[in-house]
Formats: structure tokens, sequence, C-alpha cells
């Protein structure tokens, strides 16, 4: 698995991020039963910059704790075998991984709702990963059915990785 990370912004988390990052990716890879070795982006950055990005490709002006951008086009949310017949275009021709896309996360967000939570830091980023890599496998929330199969996935790959709220 590749992860390309970047922390732009003057705030830090208190966690080893791209540690932690990489842990919760595979463990989402994992419970997803994914075929492929993988690549995603992930940018850690602050409100204003993620309030500009929710802006231009959401028109939604105002700041978001996490953006997701998948690169795939699931016939079924966390069915891979579509990739089969794919072209190459979905893989990355250096590595051969296959390219799930970008994860954009606040800084400001997480520590916010982390606090207004009433759990760690570590917690809430480790949530919106597993959140972000379930729209990369193509599962969404907008549908209360669609929510009710999603939400019990990410509370389970966050469960068995022993991360709960505190």
């Amino acid at each position: 698995m590749t992860l390309n990370y970047e922390e732009e912004g003057e705030v830090k988390l208190p966690v080893d991020c791209e540690g932690l990052a990489k842990e919760v990716i595979e463990a989402a890879l994992d419970y997803a039963e994914c075929p492929y070795e993988a690549e995603v982006n992930l940018i850690l950055t602050d409100n204003d910059a993620i309030q500009e990005i929710n802006r231009d490709y959401r028109q939604i002006d105002r700041p978001t704790d996490v953006l997701s951008f998948p690169m795939l086009s699931y016939e079924k949310a966390g069915d891979f075998s579509f990739l089969e017949e794919e072209s190459e275009d979905d893989f990355n021709p250096d590595t051969g991984e296959v390219m799930l896309g970008d994860i954009i996360i606040s800084v400001d967000k997480v520590l916010e709702q982390a606090q207004s939570y009433g759990h760690s830091p570590k917690r809430e980023f480790a949530f919106l990963i597993v959140h972000s890599m379930l729209h990369l496998f193509g599962y969404d929330h907008i549908d209360p059915k669609d929510a009710a199969i999603m939400e019990p996935k990410q509370k389970q790959i966050l469960e068995e990785m022993h991360i709960v709220r505190d």
C-alpha cells in the first residue's frame, strides 16, 4: 500500500498522523477484502483551505471535516470485481497499485470535533479516515438505507483496531 501523505497549515495533531493513517487505511483495505495493493492520497489542511475546496467542488461554502474524492466508479459498493475488466487507467503504471482516490482532512475540525464529542484527536482522526476509505470503496450515507450499511462498517473497523470512544 502506498500512502501519499501531505501536511499543510500550522496546526498539528498530537499523534503520529502518517503512521496512524497507514494503519487505518490498511485495516480498511483488509476489512473490505480489497484484492489489490492500493494507493491513497491524504492531505491534512486547515478550515480555510478545506472550505475553499468544498466551495469549488461541492458548491458548499463552509469548512467541513473531511472530503473524499474516489477515483473508481463502483457498480456495487465494496465490490472490486469490476476492476478485472477495467482499463489500466485505474492502476498506477509505476507500482501496479489500484488508485483509490484522495482524502482531505481539516486538522482544525479534528480537534474541534474530538473536544465536542468527548474523545481523543486520535480517535476522531482515525474515524475520518475510515469514513473516507468507505467512500473510496463506493459507500455513501446520504440515503438512510445507505447510512445503515456504511455506519456499522465504520464502527467495526475501528473496534477491530481497538480505537473506540474514550
